[in-house]
């Protein structure tokens, strides 16, 4: 079996009782970091008697076929990454795809997460949110993703590098505009965590002279943009003529754009232009 379990952010005292028993038990530790896993072991008084192997970006191919291979002769794995849950931004489901397709078992060990930590704390509406791992690095990829959060309505999740995290900021304040709400989560569960919570314009100007830790940020979704029922009209006109009934395309436009329109209005403002 493949066991997948969650690891402190940074306070070992986050460790579940179930991640130590684990970790005392495998027969083979697969770890992004072996030294700081074994460093957590030690931080939790617990002694790692299965091998421990690396399971990092770059081996993680190679090591997927040797670990099935375990799991096939009877062997227990229990994978860990730094920091969170393994295959969430980190090594990982490579290797749970390969299990599933080999059958076999894959469990979870719940833990720690920087993404629900974030939005916890961010004091932003967070019902509804989305999560995009890491911001790209370079600024035309980067500012072509944040246009496509223009009018994404569920608060958004990321992670930064702390010597991105200004160029950043200050790309999100140009293309999302500088009133967007938005906060920056550093070291969270570390001696130095810090939550700054402001406007995207207040946060690229905090940044601006530098960042350190590691980063989440929790962007607040999009505003509703109200919109005239009757400038949709075309727009629904175009699926009718496709096949659509006219409930059905007024449904549609009414989900799928950006602005704050009912189907309701949508249909008599289709009935009106008719007339």
């Amino acid at each position: 079996m493949l066991v997948l379990g969650a690891t402190p952010m940074g306070d070992p005292a986050d460790a579940s009782p179930r991640l130590r028993d684990a970790l005392a038990t495998a027969d083979v530790v697969a770890a992004e970091d072996t030294r700081r896993t074994k460093s957590l072991a030690t931080a939790l008084g617990v002694q790692i008697t299965g091998r421990v192997v690396s399971f990092y970006d770059q081996v993680e191919v190679d090591r997927v076929p040797l670990l099935l291979a375990e799991m096939r002769e009877g062997r227990r794995v229990l994978l860990v990454t730094d920091a969170g849950m393994p295959s969430v931004s980190d090594p990982g489901y490579r290797l749970v795809a390969a299990c599933a397709e080999a059958g076999i078992g894959v469990t979870c060990l719940p833990g720690p997460s920087a993404v629900t930590t974030a939005l916890a704390l961010s004091g932003l509406p967070v019902e509804r949110f989305c999560f995009d791992g890491f911001a790209p690095r370079k600024r035309g990829p980067r500012q072509a993703w944040m246009r496509t959060l223009a009018t994404e309505s569920r608060a958004v999740v990321f992670f930064e590098a702390p010597h991105r995290i200004a160029d950043c900021l200050a790309d999100a304040s140009e293309v999302l505009g500088p009133d967007r709400r938005a906060a920056v989560c550093r070291e969270l569960t570390k001696t130095y965590e810090e939550v700054k919570r402001g406007t995207l314009g207040e946060l690229a100007q905090w940044a601006a002279d530098g960042v350190r830790g590691e980063i989440t940020v929790v962007l607040a979704g999009a505003e509703p943009v109200s919109a005239d029922p009757a400038d949709l009209v075309d727009e629904v006109e175009d699926l009718v003529s496709a096949g659509l009934g006219l409930k059905d395309a007024c449904a549609r436009v009414a989900t799928t754009t950006a602005a704050d329109v009912s189907k309701r209005a949508l249909y008599e403002a289709v009935l009106a232009a008719r007339e």
